[in-house]
C-alpha cells in the first residue's frame, strides 16, 4: 500500500507486526524536486506500543494479514473485557488495562463493534464512530439557558464524563463521538 493511500483506521505490517494507523500528517516539500513526507501515528496491535512511521511519497507498506469480525460486548470483569464473535461464536478476552479508554463506550446493546483478529487471536477492538449513552448525573438546567452556548459536565451510564449543553437533563440519551469523546446530539 503506497504512502499516499494509507488512511486512519488502516492496519499495516511494520517491523513484522500489525500496526493500526491512528493519525496521518502530510508534509509538503519546501523546495522544487523535494519529496512529500507522510508521518503516521500508529499503535502496534501486539505490543500495544505507539509507533511513529515516516515514509516518502513513493514508499509503501504491506497491509497486515488480519481480519475484522463483527462482535458483541458480553461483560467486563475486574481485569478483562469479554467479546463474542458473531460469525463463529468464539469468545475473546482483552485486558482492561490496554483497552480502558474503549471500555467507557461499551454497553451490552452496542452494535457495530469489530474485533481485530491477527493469527486467530483477538488483538484489539474497533468501536463504531458514535454511540448512544444515557446521562446518569448532571446539574439541572436553568430555565432560559437553551439559547446560550455554555456547557456543563455530565456523567454517562458507563462512567464517561463529557461536556453537554446546559439544557440537557438526567435520563436523556445522547450521541457521543468515540474518537473525540465529544457530545454530538440528542439520540
Amino acid at each position: 500500500m503506497i504512502a499516499k493511500d494509507i488512511k486512519s483506521g488502516a492496519v499495516v505490517n511494520y517491523q513484522g507486526a500489525p500496526c493500526l494507523i491512528e493519525g496521518v500528517q502530510v508534509q509538503s516539500p519546501s523546495a522544487r524536486g523535494a519529496s512529500t513526507f507522510y508521518k503516521f501515528r500508529a499503535r502496534n496491535l501486539v505490543s500495544k506500543q505507539k509507533v511513529d512511521i515516516t515514509l516518502r511519497g513513493g514508499e509503501s507498506l504491506d497491509e497486515a494479514d488480519f481480519e475484522r469480525r463483527a462482535a458483541n460486548f458480553m461483560y467486563a470483569d475486574a481485569t478483562h473485557l469479554h467479546l463474542l464473535d458473531q460469525t463463529d461464536f468464539n469468545q475473546y478476552s482483552l485486558p482492561l488495562e490496554d483497552h480502558g479508554d474503549e471500555a467507557l463506550y461499551l454497553t451490552e446493546s452496542l452494535q457495530g463493534i469489530l474485533a481485530l483478529i491477527y493469527n486467530d487471536e483477538c488483538v484489539g477492538l474497533q468501536l463504531p464512530p458514535t454511540v448512544e449513552l444515557k446521562v446518569t448525573q448532571c446539574d439541572p438546567g436553568v430555565k432560559g439557558n437553551s439559547a446560550t452556548g455554555r456547557t456543563k459536565p455530565a456523567t454517562l451510564e458507563t462512567g464517561l464524563v463529557v461536556q453537554v449543553p446546559e439544557y440537557l437533563a438526567e435520563g436523556e440519551v445522547i450521541k457521543v463521538d468515540t474518537r473525540t469523546a465529544a457530545f454530538l446530539s440528542r439520540a
